[in-house]
């Protein structure tokens, strides 16, 4: 989103859904825009603005922009809102939540027989990801949305919902700066390769292999995560 045309095409009408309220479309779509990164952190989010893009009254935008407020999603300014952008602190506590989410998914099967990942799931994200290597799509931030339905993918198939769920979350928290790590083509590459090994190991149920190869993948080295986050929120400031 830049910040001359808003959130939304200006002049795209908020249109509802059957059976839903102008408010949670609103909310919806806002928060949409925010997950998916196109809102910048730079971006000025106030009801004018926002009332114009969506072309409906300030009430739903007000009351959109106090939920997000409460989905940690966006802060107050000075200005009105913005897209919160983790701290470093405190996003070396959401990287280290992620990784301690991401591995439970393999360790639990490795220390219950009975948890059987699902095979059907894991190969249709298999199918997803060959084709990727077959057509390797441009470097882009959005590539963070594939990225994390691979994560998304690989924890549901464990069993555990309650931990998918928590790891989502995680993911869309940390979101605004991971996008930034998918705008070289050796990232794209590597992932879609690591991917593909992490579901083959898997699905092959060397799930000891498969453990040490998402750990490596989602950041053995803390410190490394955090010298490409730095660098990720760098770049945010320059290009944001």
């Amino acid at each position: 989103m830049s910040t001359s045309t808003g959130p939304v095409a200006p002049g795209a009408a908020a249109v509802v859904p059957a059976g839903g309220s102008l408010r949670e479309h609103v909310y919806q779509r806002l928060r949409d825009e925010i997950l998916n990164g196109r809102v910048s952190p730079r971006d000025r989010l106030t009801e004018p603005k926002l009332s114009r893009a969506f072309e409906v009254s300030r009430t739903p935008v007000r009351e959109a922009l106090s939920r997000l407020l409460s989905d940690g999603l966006v802060e107050r300014t000075d200005f009105g809102y913005a897209v919160v952008v983790p701290s470093l602190a405190s996003l070396r506590d959401l990287y280290e939540l992620r990784i301690t989410l991401e591995l439970r998914g393999i360790a639990r099967a490795i220390e219950n027989p009975q948890v059987r990942h699902d095979r059907a799931l894991l190969g249709a994200e298999l199918g997803r990801w060959q084709e990727l290597r077959d057509v390797v799509p441009d470097p882009d931030p959005s590539f963070v949305v594939l990225d994390e339905g691979f994560h998304r993918a690989l924890s549901q198939a464990s069993g555990n919902a309650q931990l998918t769920d928590a790891l989502v979350t995680v993911n869309q928290k940390i979101r605004a700066v991971r996008m930034h790590d998918f705008v070289e083509d050796e990232r794209i590459t590597a992932t879609i390769d690591e991917h593909l090994e992490i579901l083959e190991l898997v699905l092959a149920e060397r799930l000891g292999e498969a453990l040490t190869a998402l750990h490596q993948h989602v950041g053995e080295s803390l410190e490394v995560v955090m010298e490409r986050a730095s660098h990720a929120m760098a770049r945010m400031a320059i290009t944001g």
